[in-house]
């Protein structure tokens, strides 16, 4: 899961010094984005590829990259990776555990440390994900979007159904226990019937995790230039309050707005962005989230963006840093946490900003009058109305 902040405007030096004192978890972006093709509903840093991606130059500017910025995470451990992209399974097994291997060797992982890798079903067979199992990917998203050929077609999808079919399988049979289907819902002319038949035969796969998400038209993309014709918005509630009484009835339980799980199956690496973890960021255009505890800050910084600049080893890979407000610490911190189904600890907001609750606490009594914010005092959670009008509530810590 990446986590751009594209207007940076308003985040400059930080009013007063923060208290960091409990250790933060840390987590690994790496962004490979290169993709077959550019679907029309995706507003990521991603390329189509032209003629060939340039792999092993890639590799050696992300290792680069890494290594200027392992001073930021000092002895700090990993405790988890996830290669997103763009889709990184168009790399070789190779590839990613030459990757992988180099970074073992100049960081610390945790034990247990989970590594995701994005995978599309229209760019892998068994060998490659056996390779990427050997390589030390133990986790896999694999970008279904649906089970449906007309509805891949609207997406613009490299892949049909029965690629699609054939790479749970075959992930399946190469060993992956831990793996995520993404589905999306809301699609172009789509019916109540057909989302929920996708989901339900996702489900009979024993899939461990689920990211059931509606299609949104964003800017700057192909489908906001010539949008498409997607259901009514009381089809859509439907389609949503259908799907979720699916997943519980299949013993998932929703633990972020759009995210299932089974249990001890729910993505760590995505879970630390909610709870505002830390998070460094390699690749074009990868954004890192660091706090350090020597200057007591926290700051954003991001690599530039064109894979073409990214591989000039006469540029540098960071396009620019900033040190967050409380204002900017206290709005993210929300907007994050809010998005769990459970919310966190109020405590929390202490440890990952460094500020005192007292800061967001007017606003916080604010959301709780229009009851978009729950009454208990140890959580921050949002209510069935919050969660409903998650934006609304999210706006009152601007």
């Amino acid at each position: 899961m990446q986590c751009p902040f594209d207007n940076f405007d308003h985040y400059l030096d930080t009013s007063a010094m923060q208290k960091f004192i409990t250790p933060i978890p840390l987590s690994l972006y790496i962004h490979i984005p290169w993709c077959v093709r550019k679907c029309p509903y995706c507003d990521f840093n991603s390329h189509a590829v032209r003629n060939s991606i340039p792999e092993e130059a890639y590799v050696h500017a992300l290792l680069t990259d890494f290594a200027e910025q392992s001073s930021s995470i000092a002895e700090r451990p990993i405790s988890s990776i996830f290669l997103g992209g763009g889709t990184p399974s168009l790399f070789s097994p190779n590839a990613i555990d030459s990757l992988l291997t180099h970074i073992q060797q100049q960081a610390q992982l945790t034990s247990d440390v989970e590594i995701t890798l994005e995978a599309n079903p229209g760019t892998v067979d068994q060998a490659h994900f056996i390779g990427f199992r050997q390589a030390g990917v133990n986790r896999l998203s694999l970008g279904i979007q649906s089970l449906q050929d007309e509805k891949l077609q609207a997406l613009g999808r490299i892949h049909d159904r029965e690629y699609a079919l054939r790479a749970i399988d075959t992930a399946m049979a190469a060993g992956f226990d831990n793996f995520n289907l993404d589905l999306m819902h809301g699609l172009p002319n789509q019916s109540v019937e057909e989302a929920l038949s996708d989901l339900k035969e996702a489900l009979a796969f024993e899939t461990p995790h689920v990211s059931w998400y509606q299609l949104t038209v964003e800017p700057n993309t192909f489908f906001h230039h010539q949008p498409p014709k997607l259901p009514e918005e009381d089809i859509l509630w439907e389609i949503q309050e259908q799907g979720k009484q699916t997943l519980f009835n299949a013993h998932f339980h929703q633990y972020e707005v759009s995210a299932y799980a089974q249990a001890e199956k729910e993505c760590r690496h995505n879970r630390n962005y909610w709870e505002f973890g830390d998070y460094l960021g390699i690749g074009a255009g990868a954004h890192s989230k660091l706090t350090d505890f020597e200057k007591q800050q926290v700051t954003r910084h991001w690599q530039v963006k064109n894979p073409k600049d990214y591989l000039d080893a006469h540029k540098k890979l960071t396009a620019d840093k900033i040190t967050l407000t409380d204002q900017a610490l206290s709005f993210e911190f929300m907007l994050n946490a809010l998005r769990l189904t459970h919310g966190v600890p109020i405590s929390l907001f202490t440890e990952r900003t460094g500020l005192s609750v007292d800061v967001i606490q007017a606003k916080v009594a604010v959301a709780k009058t229009k009851k978009l914010l729950s009454h208990d005092p140890n959580r921050l959670k949002a209510t069935a109305l919050g969660s409903r009008f998650l934006n609304d509530l999210v706006s009152l810590f601007l």
